[in-house]
């Protein structure tokens, strides 16, 4: 089957936050969330139970729990059963639980920046420290994680780390070797691992995943993975995401720290889940091809035409980490995110908001059709091409 990833949707008149936070003359590429109809057999399942017409309270399905526990085995060789897996209305609600579920006042979190933002609110949500170490760039610019640094990060009262891999702005897919050294500490000091893993099925053809929790048996009891079909098939506002938790003692707790203030998945989340991970392979394989040529290109034409500019070639989700700081110096832009909304009209994600190592960066989405990549980089272009002979 072909599949077409160039056309490009109308979502201006819909109820899109990424097409309608800006003015209507701003390109946005923001927020993760990709410019691509859904696959059709989650459409058609969703179709179908529209039009059945009565809405009322949802029944988890042996065959969505099947359909999850299936998917993991055969895209990531991880074999875990229906009884390890809670639903959850998200996944930055699921990391949120967690923290409540592992830890206590006085105790602490630890996370690595640049990273996403509510990761960084996490502690003040539970009320908890935030307990914080900074990601390394090589001479490449790929991030990288410094076992000395990381174990210095790890206090005697930190409970829970929070794991973002693949890592969320900087596209990084964390290599075996890193797993196991971030993971053996953890055990060392009775650290729970809460692993984001919502991009997991967004990598490209040099790099794989390798869920943390799959390792070793010891390292699974002691870790909460989270995942969702929100990024991979576009349907972030269905609400449906999962944590894989494998130890029944850690389950519970969060199964627990509910309380009454986390839900369930709704019906269409649970029927476009269901369709996702059974009959949406094939869409997810051309979509890779689609993702990684334009993947190439943006960073062809970061290198080639946006001076100042750089980029280290993303290994996992279609979000780029633009490294404006030489620009920045070279022209004294002092807020490259703003400079290109105001003058390319293009509406990207201001580094900063992924903590201050972020300062000076931009997260742009090049999960669209290539006709939107183009038109976004030129207008950067023009702006850069503008701004460097009035310098």
């Amino acid at each position: 089957m072909n599949y077409n990833f160039d056309t490009i949707p109308q979502r201006r008149e819909t109820d899109s936050v990424k097409w309608n936070f800006f003015n209507e003359d701003v390109l946005p590429m923001w927020v993760a969330d990709m410019d691509f109809l859904s696959p059709s057999p989650v459409i058609e399942a969703l179709r179908e139970r529209v039009e059945h017409g009565v809405f009322g309270y949802p029944y988890l399905l042996e065959v969505t729990k099947e359909a999850v526990v299936n998917w993991l085995a055969d895209r990531h060789g991880w074999q875990v059963t229906p009884e390890d897996l809670v639903f959850l209305p998200g996944v930055v609600t699921g990391f949120n639980l967690a923290t409540h579920a592992v830890t206590e006042p006085g105790q602490g979190v630890l996370v690595q920046t640049p990273t996403y933002r509510p990761f960084l609110e996490v502690y003040k949500n539970v009320g908890r420290e935030q307990h914080a170490m900074s990601l390394t760039q090589d001479e490449n610019g790929l991030y990288q994680v410094d076992k000395e640094a990381f174990k210095r990060a790890i206090r005697k009262n930190t409970r829970v780390f929070m794991l973002c891999n693949p890592q969320n702005p900087t596209g990084r897919v964390f290599r075996k070797e890193e797993l196991e050294m971030m993971a053996a500490f953890c055990l060392e000091n009775e650290v729970v691992i809460c692993s984001d893993e919502i991009h997991s099925d967004l990598i490209f053809s040099e790099s794989e995943h390798i869920p943390i929790a799959s390792l070793d048996p010891e390292i699974a009891a002691n870790t909460i993975t989270l995942l969702s079909p929100s990024k991979t098939f576009n349907v972030a506002g269905l609400k449906a995401s999962v944590a894989v938790i494998t130890n029944p003692e850690l389950r519970k707790r969060f199964e627990e720290a509910r309380q009454g203030l986390v839900g369930w998945v709704n019906s269409l989340g649970q029927v476009a889940a269901q369709a996702a991970y059974s009959e949406g392979e094939a869409w997810l394989k051309a979509l890779l091809v689609y993702l990684e040529a334009n993947r190439d290109y943006l960073v062809d034409y970061v290198r080639e035409e946006l001076p100042g500019v750089q980029m280290a070639k993303p290994e996992g989700t279609y979000l780029a980490w633009l490294d404006c700081r030489e620009m920045a110096r070279e022209t004294g832009v002092e807020n490259p995110q703003q400079f290109f909304l105001n003058e390319a009209k293009v509406g990207l994600n201001n580094g900063a908001w992924f903590g201050k190592e972020g300062r000076g960066f931009m997260r742009l989405n090049f999960g669209c059709p290539r006709a939107l990549l183009r038109e976004g980089l030129e207008r950067m272009k023009e702006s850069v091409t503008w701004l460097k002979g009035k310098a």
